[in-house]
Parts: structure tokens; C-alpha cells; sequence
């Protein structure tokens, strides 16, 4: 294994986890059951409303209401449009699938104008826990990517009964600012260029200028062989005008680095999540083999996931939007671990 990946694994996991080998942590091959069509069209549903004590978050349902709930959860910079194929297949299979904006995005909005844009991972996590109570859902299976898998690594790891099964892109992203302290060799450095110019106010005015070509330049670069069309990526760009958007992600990442702060109230999740707690619910854990965003090898996170879980590398060209790139593959998964 190179630097460059032995560094960005210790900076995505916070230094805490070790080298595991693959064979003896349950890896499995990226061979699908054949249950799903190739196709089944392109729908994110009906766009509804719900309230929370600190949101109206926006979301979109696809399926039978009686059936298991689905909650499928996208990152930076993203939106719900990425499981625009993933959710009609889930659907179809008789799910009930819920894609929520997250805070910063498309038609979520705080409740109070004073309220602090925190956008910190706890905070976050606890945005979808409070969606899955608004909405009377008890537990549900989450498949996410980005943020969205870090989310969802939260709930897994912090409230594995709302957790029924996991399916996460990347694997385990739960991290700390004290881990992302260290420095890193210059080219891995270099590929998180992004989150040092967030730093600075010139990075904030860029970005809030500039913001879909910015997007659109990430989308390339994280999906080098992804070749989107202009339409593809419009869908999902609306969902950067939302008013908090600017503020959500410059305090994402400048709070991953240590460079601001938190809110007190989640201290103690924080620090929960500081030890690197397992995850026990069955999970697939799913990576691109052409995926250009940093990312962890499998053999990093593979012993935080203590139950029922398979590791599956998609080949041919797949990049860091797994679910718009292989949607069937992602709901795929879906069906696998909500069937362990």
C-alpha cells in the first residue's frame, strides 16, 4: 500500500484504525443475485414537507407506504437526484424509500433565521433521526454516499436500533477534528485542495460565487470516467441555491479541520464517536474502482463493522457517485443486507 493511501486512511479515519486482512473479515465478491430489471426508469416521487425542532426538511418517497422504509441519503455536492434510478428499483421491490435533502440543500430550511448553521457530522446525523420520528419510522435500512454515508455510519454506530441494515459507499467515514490534525505528504494534500481554500474568506466568496461551476469541476474530478450530461448534473445544481448552502459546507469542512467550532449539546456524542464505536447492524460496504475523491482502502475500516457485513468493489469505471453511476448495483445491495 503506498503513502499517499496509508496517509489518507489515517486522515479519514482519525488514525484509530488498523490494516485488516480481507479474507478474514467476511469480504465478499461484487456478484449480484439477478432480482432486479436492468431498468426502472428514472423517479425521485412526490417531493413532501415535514417538521422537525429545528427544520422543515424536504424530501422525496417513491414506493408503498406499508412498505420497509428505505432512507437514502446523498453528500457534498450532491442531492436526491442521485438515487433518481436507485429508487424506482427499490420501489418496484416493494419499499418504501425516502431521500431527504440535508441541511444546506434543496428545499430543506431552519426553522429560526438566528439559528446557528452548524453543520457538523453529529448535528447532521441527528437531522435524520429526528426526520425518522416526524415520520413515525421506527428503523429503517440506509444506503448513502459522501456525507450521507458518514450520516449514515453515525446512526449505525450511535443508534443501531433505528439502524435495520446499513449500505455505505467508501465504508466507515466517521472521523474527528483532533485526526485530521496531522499533516499529510504533499500529494495527498493536494487532493483535499478543496477543504483549504474553504478555509479562507476568498474560498468562501469563490465558493458562494461560484458555486455550480465549482460543483461541476468536483463531479469531474470524483468521477473522472462518469461522463454526465449537462441535464443530469442541472437536477441536482438547483439544489445549491438553497439560502444555508454556503454556510452549511463552509462549516462542514472547516469544522472537520478544528478551524470552528460546534455546538455543545453534541459533545458527548462527539466524543462517543472519538473511539471509533462499531458498527453491529448487517452492512455492504460498496466502493468504485474508479472512484478520484480520497477514500480509505477496504482493508482500513473493514473490523468496524462487527456483524453480518460484505465488502463489494464495482469495476468498470465507477466513480465517487456510486448510486447515479451504478444505480442498480447500489439497490442491489439494498435488497442484499436488508435480507442478511
Amino acid at each position: 500500500m503506498d503513502e499517499k493511501i496509508n496517509q489518507q486512511r489515517r486522515f479519514l479515519m482519525g488514525g484509530v484504525l488498523a490494516t485488516a486482512g480481507l479474507s478474514a473479515l467476511g469480504f465478499g465478491t461484487a456478484s449480484f443475485a439477478a432480482t432486479l430489471p436492468a431498468s426502472a426508469g428514472r423517479s425521485i416521487g412526490t417531493l413532501r414537507q415535514v417538521r422537525t425542532a429545528d427544520l422543515e426538511i424536504g424530501y422525496a418517497e417513491l414506493g408503498p407506504a406499508t412498505g420497509q422504509p428505505v432512507i437514502l441519503l446523498h453528500g457534498w455536492p450532491y442531492d436526491i437526484h442521485a438515487f433518481e434510478e436507485v429508487a424506482p428499483l427499490l420501489a418496484g421491490a416493494g419499499h418504501r424509500v425516502l431521500m431527504p435533502y440535508l441541511r444546506g440543500y434543496g428545499t430543506t430550511r431552519f426553522l429560526s433565521k438566528d439559528a446557528f448553521r452548524n453543520a457538523q457530522q453529529t448535528a447532521v446525523a441527528l437531522d435524520i433521526i429526528a426526520l425518522m420520528d416526524a415520520l413515525n419510522i421506527k428503523s429503517a435500512i440506509l444506503g448513502a454516499f459522501d456525507w450521507g454515508a458518514r450520516t449514515a455510519c453515525i446512526i449505525a454506530a450511535l443508534f443501531p436500533e433505528r439502524c435495520k441494515g446499513l449500505v455505505s459507499v467508501s465504508g466507515y467515514l466517521i472521523g474527528t477534528p483532533a485526526g485530521n490534525r496531522k499533516p499529510l505528504p504533499p500529494q495527498a494534500e493536494y487532493d483535499w485542495w478543496y477543504q483549504y481554500y474553504f478555509t479562507t474568506e476568498r474560498g468562501r466568496l469563490g465558493y458562494e460565487a461560484n458555486r455550480r461551476d465549482f460543483n461541476r469541476l468536483i463531479w469531474k474530478t470524483a468521477s473522472p470516467k462518469w461522463a454526465f450530461d449537462e441535464a443530469t448534473y442541472a437536477r441536482s445544481a438547483a439544489s445549491f441555491d438553497n439560502p444555508d448552502h454556503v454556510d452549511i459546507v463552509i462549516h462542514n469542512y472547516r469544522w472537520r479541520l478544528g478551524l470552528a467550532d460546534g455546538e455543545r449539546k453534541y459533545d458527548a456524542l462527539e466524543a462517543r464517536l472519538a473511539d471509533a464505536p462499531a458498527i453491529t447492524v448487517p452492512s455492504i460496504t460498496l466502493e468504485g474502482d474508479a472512484n478520484g475523491a480520497p477514500h480509505a482502502p477496504p482493508a482500513a475500516y473493514a473490523k468496524r463493522f462487527t456483524g453480518k457485513y460484505v465488502h463489494r468493489t464495482l469495476t468498470g469505471g465507477i466513480g465517487h457517485n456510486l448510486p447515479q453511476e451504478a444505480p442498480r448495483e447500489f439497490a442491489q445491495a439494498i435488497l442484499d443486507v436488508a435480507a442478511f
